[in-house]
């Protein structure tokens, strides 16, 4: 077995769960590329003294699945994968896709179905769990990054191995600012958008929820939004690739969508009331990920970028948005992409490069 899986399974198993002896761990791969994984994740979590519990998928399997769910199979899945996930003390989920299309033809009223019936358990694992999600490399997502397999294995074990500790420390100055802060404002290409982040707490995140990782997350006041936004990175949402995504906000609410596709993002965002409302407000600053590769996990780390999230808060910020939806939307700011962001109107970024003298060990170049 490659030597970086068993390095990165200790690092899941060890660092960023630190599992314990007794604890009962819920390891969720997708995808066949997943398998030697998930056989060192198993091996780790034995060797601590904990109890592995396995769950194996696939996409296209899911898909057959979603085209035929209906409400009484919906909930009957809920009731037990509740109860499991109710029983587990951490999470480790591992995915891959062969095709990331490969959800795009089911309808939207059955995805919209399968995200509400099946939320609670999302939120149990949330917010009464320890977890970890990463995505695995594949010749799919190679191909989505543009790279050949093993260059792109070679770029996946550099982003999620690096030093999470140093990017750690790097963080605390931001998230202190962060916590004094109350009027956050974003310019930008087709942005200028205000919100309140005041009495929401600030949170570090290097390496322990999400593998690759480098973000400072928060919330906005939930009726404190107004203005527009323009995302400049495409993005993955049930099967489809929405490109040039606007938002208008009025008092918290999104009131005007358009995209690539006008009609789908709004669906998306008629799932529940929630959803027209925004639970996270991110920073990211990962110094090895400079590009988006149509992968969320990946993109809203992108070092210079922030995402603005449609749908349900975290516990950890929560501003008091409930929803089937959790839509992390990445904007990037850069020489490229011009943009700034200031907080009590005092400039914070520009141009993905951070300006206070206390911030400055954020930047890329002070983090590799």
């Amino acid at each position: 077995m490659d030597s970086r899986i068993t390095k990165l399974a200790y690092n899941l198993v060890n660092i960023s769960l630190k599992i314990k002896e007794g604890e009962h761990v819920l390891i969720n791969v997708i995808g066949n590329d997943t398998m030697d994984m998930a056989k060192a994740l198993i091996k780790e979590v034995y060797k601590v003294g904990a109890y592995p519990h396995m769950e194996i998928s696939d996409r296209s399997i899911s898909r057959e699945l979603l085209m035929g769910y209906t409400k009484e199979q919906l909930d009957t899945m809920c009731d037990y994968q509740l109860y499991r996930m109710k029983m587990m003390d951490a999470y480790i989920g591992v995915s891959s896709s062969d095709n990331m299309y490969e959800l795009s033809d089911v309808p939207s009223e059955k995805m919209n179905m399968s995200n509400l019936i099946l939320n609670p358990v999302l939120r149990e694992r949330v917010d009464n769990t320890r977890w970890v999600i990463l995505r695995w490399p594949n010749g799919s997502s190679a191909q989505s990054a543009k790279m050949s397999k093993e260059a792109f294995e070679d770029y996946f074990f550099d982003v999620c191995c690096l030093d999470y500790d140093k990017m750690s420390r790097a963080m605390q100055p931001l998230v202190e600012l962060m916590n004094r802060t109350d009027k956050v404002h974003i310019v930008g290409e087709g942005t200028d958008l205000t919100f309140s982040i005041k009495g929401l707490p600030a949170i570090e995140c290097s390496g322990q929820c999400n593998i690759p990782d480098g973000e400072i997350f928060t919330a906005p006041v939930r009726d404190s939004v107004n203005g527009v936004i323009s995302f400049n990175t495409q993005s993955m949402e049930d099967g489809f690739v929405f490109e040039n995504i606007c938002l208008k906000f009025k008092d918290g609410k999104i009131i005007e969508a358009t995209a690539n596709n006008t009609e789908k993002i709004n669906e998306i965002l008629d799932t529940d009331e929630g959803a027209r409302y925004v639970g996270e407000f991110a920073i990211g600053v990962n110094p090895y990920v400079t590009k988006p590769i149509l992968d969320t996990l990946f993109d809203e780390k992108i070092a210079g970028s922030f995402h603005f999230t449609p749908g349900a808060a975290y516990e950890e910020a929560d501003n008091g948005n409930s929803s089937a939806v959790h839509w992390d939307l990445v904007c990037i700011q850069s020489e490229e992409y011009p943009g700034k962001i200031y907080f009590d109107d005092v400039l914070i970024r520009e141009n993905g490069i951070f300006v206070p003298e206390e911030l400055k060990g954020l930047n890329p170049e002070n983090l590799k």
